[in-house]
């Protein structure tokens, strides 16, 4: 009896639901992530000859899915983010945040966009989507460099998990604006026009993001009211345990700031981040962050299977030794370097300033900009070879960054003789000379 295609599909859906579980606490602390598996997984099972009816995945022709599904994950992985972060909000205990995301943020985008202008002779605005849709980093894809779970403690955190962790709980909605005025240039016919530039920055620019700001916090401390607060006790859920309130302020944010025309991924961390300063010490904050934390691993799992699956079907085919050396001077040269003049004379030691530089983590966030910007733009025939060098440079991300973050994390956590978390019952170390702001260790 032939396998059909629905079984062929649920069967390795299953498979990758026990993977997700396993593969963690498997390969914890060894120079392999579960991101690796899963890729190398979706590669193997396309490329061999097994006569499994599985569908085609092909983000060209099937746009709509993959944006979909990218966005599910994206906004999954933002609301873990933002509950696991146990620094309180501010100017000065993010100080390294603002660095990554208003200088290394742009001028890697501007880079990029150069070296695709330049080496693939690309027109501005092909160039300029690129670099936009690879600015959003991603610690999903290297689990070691991002933040733990939700604690009581507010600087348990050592600058390089809380860094990144932050810097890619914003900057995947400080994207936006970026890929929006691609489209916007693309449709002015290429002309740097006063009209679309004035109409992008205060529409997309402060309209967007103040709205998203504010549906993120409206959402988040509304549900921490309710959750915490609440008259009735059928309605204070943190009494009872009830995680499946992670996805419904995950989807509810996202869905209102999006109604109301704002950035719904920034609404999602900015609600996140909100809702875990309700009761901070509450253990419901971890029930929460656990039962996100599952969905991500598994969406994350599909995805890139699937994206394993495009490799081998052909994402490479239409890849330039040109488009090939961007992804590699994004990870090589531009991030490193951009990230290290953001950090100068920053928070943290050198070698912590050098790992936060190092580990700009390209993933699923890329491939929703993608296929939300040619799903609503005409880029002249461009679609294959930019999805050629995003995936090429995800690829990299995932191989590099993957391999070297438990060796890397490793190293700084024994030099500094701890686990990532700050010493329990131990003061905070300070942060600069006199700054008088408070950290974890390394």
């Amino acid at each position: 009896m032939a396998i059909t295609t629905t079984g062929a599909v649920y069967g390795c859906l299953g498979l990758g639901a026990l993977l997700a579980a396993v593969l963690p606490r498997l390969l914890s602390r060894r120079p392999v992530s579960p991101p690796m598996v899963f890729l190398a997984s979706g590669v193997l099972v396309y490329a061999l000859p097994l006569s499994l009816p599985l569908p085609q995945v092909d983000p060209t022709t099937h746009g709509a899915w993959v944006e979909h599904l990218t966005e599910l994950c994206v906004i999954a992985s933002l609301m873990g983010a933002g509950l696991a972060i146990n620094r309180p909000f501010g100017l000065r205990p993010w100080a390294t945040t603002w660095r990554l995301l208003g200088i290394a943020m742009p001028l890697t985008i501007a880079a990029t966009a150069l070296a695709a202008w330049w080496l693939l002779d690309w027109p501005p605005y092909v160039a300029l989507l690129v670099a936009a849709v690879l600015a959003p980093t991603d610690p999903v894809l290297a689990s070691e460099v991002r933040v733990g779970e939700p604690t009581d403690a507010e600087y348990d955190e050592d600058e390089v998990r809380f860094a990144l962790t932050s810097e890619a709980g914003l900057n995947d909605g400080l994207a936006f604006p970026f890929v929006l005025a691609a489209l916007a240039l693309a449709a002015s016919g290429q002309a740097w026009s006063t009209d679309w530039i004035v109409h992008w920055a205060w529409s997309d620019v402060v309209v967007r993001l103040v709205v998203g700001v504010a549906v993120g916090m409206g959402t988040g401390l509304l549900l921490g009211r309710v959750l915490f607060h609440a008259g009735a006790a059928p309605l204070r859920l943190a009494e009872h345990g009830e995680g499946f309130v992670a996805l419904a302020a995950t989807l509810t944010s996202y869905g209102l700031a999006e109604s109301l025309h704002g950035y719904g991924f920034l609404a999602v961390f900015v609600a996140a981040c909100t809702l875990r300063r309700c009761e901070r010490g509450h253990d419901y904050h971890q029930v929460l962050h656990e039962f996100i934390e599952q969905i991500e691993r598994l969406l994350m799992a599909v995805l890139l299977f699937a994206t394993g699956a495009f490799i081998a079907t052909g994402a490479l085919a239409h890849l330039t030794w040109q488009g090939a050396a961007t992804g590699l001077l994004l990870h090589l040269l531009i991030r490193p370097l951009t990230g290290w003049l953001a950090l100068l004379r920053g928070t943290g030691a050198r070698k912590e300033r050098l790992v936060t530089a190092f580990f700009g983590i390209r993933g699923i966030g890329s491939f929703f900009y993608l296929a939300y910007a040619c799903a609503r733009g005409e880029f002249g025939g461009y679609e294959d070879e930019m999805w050629a060098v995003v995936v090429f440079t995800v690829l990299v991300s995932v191989v590099l960054h993957g391999a070297a973050a438990s060796p890397v994390t490793a190293r700084l956590d024994r030099r500094n003789g701890g686990t990532g978390e700050g010493p329990a019952g131990q003061e905070p170390e300070r942060l600069g000379q006199g700054d008088g702001v408070p950290r974890g260790r390394v």
